[in-house]
């Protein structure tokens, strides 16, 4: 039976991101853009599971079981009225604020809005929920940076908590550019703070997508000068596409969510996980703009022929690369002294890999002392097969994807709290925040926060250490005792 999974896409990020990520799954599994499938090639048998993020309708149309979130119309009207997967959603799914006016990079009042629309959201919620047989849990795909993203973002793993205490909650969470001026919200360290104690305290599982890494890796690694938007979407939607083969492509091992994410989460709240893909690829119709993604017939969609400049991959080296800083996509220095694995997860995917080549590789890298992990815990690499789709055919014959839990954490949240202290210090622009029905009495929602985030890198440091084992988890906000998903 399917563990279904139902995908949130929040504000104008969390959409762009998600439009990219049906495009890929689409492509995956074989559904047109118009939810219809393709044959399989060569009349194989495929053994997948769409039913886990996808539905059939009654005339027999795969339909994503994703809602549409956002406060104003821009982005989700491109996705449902223009290009060829405009007719894939579900109408019903999309929700759009009457009045469009967006959250204005206010996570205050993303958060107001959350509540005003909370009967509608949930309803929508309540709907898809009742459609599966066995709901496993949520993907909720957003921002921290902007206003509805982390507001009503925040809003609404707060109301997942409380509506579905049982059911897993992981998010694909996109972080700022740490230059500050690079940034183009002012505000973005209040909205990432204030976030990053609801990803703490109410989600299960949370993807790190780090805009800087990503933007270093498509420059230096793909060689693309000036990255678009699209084109670093399209590198994020590959991370969440292979994120989930294991539960699209089911094996022996980590067919579930819960499978996948227990053994990478030791205590509830060093849940930050940071992802690594080799070899890297890009869409080709993001590097030419004339090929549309749906130019191809019912044959197989051929991806990048320009990618990271790998010409020969095995399972030895395709794992040697994942632990490599240049394929990790969060901006952290993975290789201070101090700093190590807690620990980590390669999905290897290729149809020709023996499971005596992963044991080889794995021998060769404990004896290379490769990889660094914590001094409390086992120090193995958990590797998990995977098939490739028959609908893509890879120019590659092996490719792997990095889960990991990794103590750089620490280092990676450590400036955000600087520019936080540093605009809070002189109580910059909180305006537009005590305007909002939480902020007008007090701003102690800022201090809890902030302790929260502090409470949060200290844990990463403790746990380089080898005491760690007797962490006092009553120092700091007693509020996190109480609060946290234990």
């Amino acid at each position: 039976m399917p563990r279904e999974i139902i995908t949130l896409q929040v504000g104008q990020c969390g959409n762009q991101i998600g439009g990219e990520f049906w495009k890929q799954l689409c492509l995956e599994h074989g559904i047109q853009p118009d939810g219809l499938l393709r044959s399989s090639p060569d009349n194989t048998f495929l053994d997948d599971r769409k039913d886990v993020f996808f539905y059939q309708s009654d005339d027999g149309h795969y339909i994503p079981r994703s809602l549409l979130i956002d406060l104003e119309p821009r982005v989700v009207n491109k996705l449902t009225n223009q290009g060829p997967y405009r007719s894939l959603f579900n109408e019903e799914n999309i929700f759009i604020a009457q009045d469009g006016g967006g959250a204005g990079n206010n996570w205050a009042s993303g958060f107001r809005q959350g509540e005003q629309h909370h009967e509608q959201v949930l309803d929508m919620i309540d709907r898809e929920s009742d459609n599966s047989d066995s709901l496993e849990g949520f993907v909720l795909t957003h921002s921290i940076a902007g206003g509805t993203g982390s507001g009503m973002g925040s809003y609404l793993l707060e109301a997942l908590n409380d509506h579905f205490p049982k059911k897993l909650v992981q998010t694909y969470s996109v972080f700022p550019n740490n230059e500050t001026d690079t940034s183009d919200v002012v505000v973005q360290p209040y909205n990432s703070v204030l976030t990053l104690k609801r990803l703490t305290l109410n989600a299960d599982a949370v993807v790190v997508l780090d805009n800087t890494a990503l933007n270093q890796i498509a420059e230096q690694r793909l060689k693309i000068p000036n990255p678009t938007v699209d084109q670093l979407n399209s590198l994020v939607a590959t991370i969440m596409a292979a994120s989930t083969t294991t539960l699209r492509y089911p094996g022996y091992m980590n067919n579930d969510l819960i499978g996948l994410l227990a053994s990478l989460i030791p205590t509830p709240r060093c849940h930050f996980l940071m992802t690594g893909y080799t070899p890297l690829t890009l869409a080709d119709y993001y590097q030419d703009p004339g090929v549309a993604p749906d130019s191809t017939a019912a044959g197989s969609y051929k991806p990048a022929t320009t990618s990271s400049s790998v010409r020969k991959t095995t399972v030895l080296d395709v794992m040697r690369r994942l632990c490599q800083p240049d394929n990790i996509m969060v901006s952290a220095d993975t290789r201070k002294p101090s700093s190590c694995y807690i620990s980590m997860l390669n999905i290897i995917q290729g149809n020709d890999v023996e499971p005596t080549q992963i044991h080889k590789a794995l021998q060769r890298m404990r004896e290379r002392q490769t990889v660094k992990f914590i001094p409390w815990g086992p120090a193995s690499i958990q590797v998990a097969l995977a098939r490739k789709s028959p609908f893509v055919s890879n120019t590659n014959k092996v490719s792997g994807f990095m889960l990991a839990n990794h103590t750089c954490m620490a280092e990676f949240f450590s400036p955000l709290l600087n520019q936080y202290d540093r605009i809070r210090r002189r109580n910059a622009f909180l305006d537009n925040y005590r305007r909002e029905p939480m902020f007008q009495e007090n701003l102690d929602e800022f201090d809890s926060a902030r302790e929260t985030v502090q409470c949060l890198v200290d844990e990463y440091r403790a746990c380089e250490r080898i005491d760690y084992v007797d962490y006092d988890y009553d120092v700091g906000s007693s509020e996190q005792t109480d609060a946290g998903k234990q």
